[in-house]
């Protein structure tokens, strides 16, 4: 058995929750391999509506271990909170034993949060575009080897690696002004340590490798997207963390070999939310339209993500770089009762015409060089089928095939988990 691993192909927002919901049955355990809170993973159905920021979203199908890794970093308070809505909902996670976490993932403290506002703020006009959810500075502690672990809640002198971190938190915001008071988050902070405590522990390297030796099935779920990688993504402009197929062995302890299918997901069009060059954005009507349509805000901060056409060049970068072996398109329903629709091909860039991914696209700026396809005016959210797929939409999907060299094996029809078509035996 491999691990097969399943990830966003553009800036995040991509639909990946809804996808590994919807794939879950297939597998014995779903693993969050990186990324934080600062991830909102939206899923619908029984005409219900979930957010997950920590919790991976193979957490609905009873059949289904679910672990968090060590390549992510958890704030107890929101998985806490996450935790109490699902129980609320009916589902517990941890009365069915259906949740581990990995004991080398970090931990956000309440001065990670104050560390990522105040060095946003500090930014002004070039600020990233942060979730202010801590995620920059806990990985920055992880990489200076002082951040705190969630192995480290039971050892004695826990409380005392906390207060030297956060004194040297504290020693860094005083350069920035007045250090604001976080008594009362910090309270809550140790009342959700002592709750984190009551989930099950585990060694993601040995626990994710047992499943593959017992010959059961795994799916690593990523979160954010390629365009924001740390290494591969739009720099500075990016998160911290590897959101590429490579994260996914080093954020759960996966050998390369052991990577089986890959599975990208993209929009039929592209967003981002936050800061950062985005060569095909619509700063038109057009945008807007995609933008309401498709009700693009952020499912974790509420803010509207900018819209544009889909993006070749970024896709065939994201393809490369993960090894993608299967695609799944998403809200093609968004694009229904758009007479044309564009695709970027190329790339103007410092005077020449190119088809790949430069190294900088942010002080340098890529030109979009658009090329118009048809549109379609059915409604895409009722079909059930793929024989009900317009005839213009099979060409929209045949051109990206063609152009991308990887089979679109899943479309993507509304935000319902019934609304999701496999292309097995689809002829486009």
């Amino acid at each position: 058995m491999a691990v097969d691993v399943l990830l966003g192909l553009q800036w995040g927002d991509e639909g990946k929750g809804k996808i590994v919901d919807v794939l879950s049955p297939e597998y014995d355990l779903i693993a969050r391999f990186q990324g934080g809170p600062n991830a909102g993973h939206t899923l619908e159905f029984d005409n219900q509506k979930y957010v997950l920021n920590t919790i991976p979203s193979g957490i609905f199908n009873k059949k289904t271990m679910n672990l968090i890794g060590n390549g992510v970093v958890i704030d107890p308070i929101i998985l806490k909170r996450e935790l109490d809505t699902l129980k609320s909902n009916g589902f517990d996670p941890i009365a069915l034993k259906k949740l581990v976490i990995a004991r080398k993932a970090h931990l956000i403290l309440p001065t990670h949060q104050l560390l990522d506002a105040a060095s946003e703020s500090k930014m002004g006009d070039g600020k990233i575009g942060s979730t202010l959810k801590g995620i920059g500075p806990t990985y920055m502690d992880k990489t200076g080897r002082n951040g705190l672990r969630v192995g480290d809640i039971f050892l004695p002198d826990f409380k005392e690696k906390y207060t030297r971190l956060v004194n040297k938190h504290k020693f860094i915001l005083s350069h920035y002004g007045e250090i604001p008071d976080f008594s009362e988050k910090e309270k809550t902070f140790f009342e959700a340590i002592e709750f984190l405590r009551t989930i099950p522990q585990v060694d993601s390297e040995h626990f994710v490798n047992n499943y593959l030796k017992e010959g059961k099935s795994v799916l690593a779920e990523g979160a954010q997207g390629t365009l924001l990688d740390v290494d591969f993504g739009s720099y500075p402009f990016v998160t911290s963390s590897n959101t590429t197929t490579a994260g996914a062995c080093t954020g759960l302890g996966v050998a390369p070999k052991n990577i089986g299918n890959v599975i990208g997901i993209f929009k039929a069009y592209a967003t981002r939310v936050g800061g950062g060059p985005f060569p095909t954005e619509l700063h038109d009507e057009t945008g807007e339209n995609l933008r309401k349509i498709g009700h693009e805000f952020g499912a974790t901060t509420g803010r509207p993500r900018r819209c544009g056409w889909i993006d070749i060049p970024a896709l065939k970068y994201a393809i490369m770089l993960n090894g993608v072996t299967e695609l799944v398109m998403t809200k093609a329903d968004v694009l229904s009762g758009f007479k044309k629709i564009n695709v970027c091909t190329h790339y103007q860039y410092n005077g020449e015409i190119i088809d790949y991914m430069p190294y900088d696209i942010c002080s340098v700026p890529a030109k979009p060089v658009l090329k118009e396809l048809d549109g379609w005016n059915e409604d895409l959210t009722k079909i059930t089928s793929t024989d009900q797929i317009p005839a213009k939409l099979k060409a929209y999907m045949a051109y990206l095939e063609s152009e991308l060299d990887v089979p679109i094996k899943y479309l993507s029809v509304g935000p319902d988990r019934k609304q999701t078509l496999q292309l097995d035996n689809l002829s486009i």
